[in-house]
């Protein structure tokens, strides 16, 4: 551990691993380190993979990874106590190569790719904790570990540990985040035989779907859930932000267990069989949340950056596509011999100039829009289904009469200026 390398990334995520891969594929002598028992053992998220930015990384690494099903549908439902509104997309264009995104399994995933950047040099250490960053002169020169005799130096460290990252805060790179800056999500993965889950679901072979879930599953409150297909299990989740839960005094593990009773859920976890419970603080304040990102020796990536699209559930994408910027900026500051902020600030300009603060930026307000307003999840989602109830109902009733009570009773409710004022809020958060 006393020797010095050119990159330590601390913690082997999406991000880590990413960084570490392509730093060691371009030569450099990487450190990975993990706190975990192995990589994955410590990393949740529901369960999606997009395949464009991993493929950046390792091309056609769908025939080797361990993915569970390629998804070839997306449902989205809008649901109330005993209902549900829906709607999304089939394409077996999704189900043939290069496909569009995957479910996966983090615990098998995260190993894979941690090996991935192992043959390509990084020297991975697991079940080790870093305490703190060396610093000397204002520049980051190490990390110092829970081990015994544990530092090691390197001319550039890569925190990629999380999102309430203890290091960039001890570095003073972001305040203590509110409570509505951060969201907390439990999960559970159920087992179920593949012909079940391809009965339920109506699916094929080896073929998957996601269901993002809004309204009931959360009692209204600011959050998602999401049930997710693997091979032969279920991903079941559901998230508020902090700030909701302790608001509606809500118990995170009472809300999963809300969720799975539903009747519009119930039946597809019938007869399953529970096989892992997870918990996880997954980043929600977006744009106006990301901290400093580069500094004197040091890069900050992944949900370290604050680098999730709620609205999009994108996060691991985001991650692996920050760990490769970061990674490119290193390989030119290790060119150059120069690792000062200034050098360092490519991976600031490349992350700025991406898909990735754009889309942050598109949505900055969305989240604080949605909590501050909260008429959206708690009455006009079960509007929504009350409305669809009764155009649906076949009671004798013309339709154009049926539109019109429809309407008579939204504007009656809350006005039809009040009705609008909100429609036009919702869309200036995520026009």
């Amino acid at each position: 551990m006393s020797e010095k390398f050119d990159v330590i990334v601390v913690g082997a995520g999406p991000a880590g691993t990413s960084c570490a891969y392509n730093c060691a594929k371009n030569g450099l002598k990487v450190l990975l380190i993990e706190r975990g028992e192995y990589p994955g053992s410590k990393n949740v998220m529901g369960g999606v993979l997009y395949r464009k930015q991993m493929e950046d990384i390792i091309p056609e690494f769908w025939k080797e990874a361990p993915l569970e099903r390629p998804v070839v549908e997306q449902r989205f439902w809008m649901m109330d106590k005993e209902s549900v509104v829906q709607f999304g997309y089939k394409g077996l264009e999704w189900a043939v190569e290069p496909y569009n995104n995957f479910t996966v399994l983090r615990a098998h995933f995260d190993q894979w790719f941690a090996k991935k950047a192992v043959e390509q040099g990084a020297l991975l250490i697991n079940e080790t904790v870093v305490t703190e960053c060396i610093v000397e002169n204002g520049k980051v020169i190490g990390v110092r570990t829970d081990r015994p005799d544990g530092e090691a130096f390197a001319d550039v460290v890569v925190l990629a540990d999380g999102v309430n990252s203890l290091l960039s805060k001890q570095l003073g790179f972001h305040r203590e985040f509110r409570p509505d800056e951060v969201a907390l999500t439990v999960m559970e993965v159920i087992n179920l035989p593949k012909d079940k889950i391809n009965e339920r679901f109506n699916l094929e072979g080896n073929h998957g779907t996601t269901i993002e879930i809004f309204g009931d599953s959360t009692k209204g409150n600011l959050g998602t859930a999401f049930l997710y297909t693997n091979k032969e299990s279920l991903n079941i989740g559901v998230g508020t932000t902090l700030s909701s839960m302790i608001k509606a005094k809500l118990k995170p593990y009472e809300l999963l267990d809300y969720l799975k009773k539903h009747p519009m859920v119930r039946p597809y976890l019938e007869g399953g069989e529970s096989a892992e419970y997870l918990a996880h603080l997954i980043p929600e304040g977006g744009f106006n949340s990301v901290p400093r990102v580069a500094g004197n020796g040091v890069l900050v990536v992944g949900d370290a950056a604050q680098l999730v699209n709620a609205i999009h559930r994108e996060g691991s994408n985001m991650a692996m596509a920050s760990g490769q910027m970061a990674a490119e900026a290193i390989v030119e500051a290790k060119k150059d011999g120069d690792f000062s902020e200034n050098s360092l600030n490519r991976y600031k300009e490349a992350l700025f100039g991406s898909f990735i603060i754009k889309d942050l930026e598109k949505y900055k307000d969305a989240a604080h829009t949605f909590e501050t307003y909260p008429q959206y999840f708690k009455e006009y989602l079960p509007m929504m289904n009350k409305a669809m109830s009764k155009f649906f109902t076949v009671d004798g009733t013309p339709k154009r009469e049926k539109q019109k009570e429809i309407m008579r009773s939204v504007t009656a409710e809350k006005g039809t200026f009040k009705v609008m004022q909100d429609i036009y809020r919702a869309w200036k958060a995520v026009k």
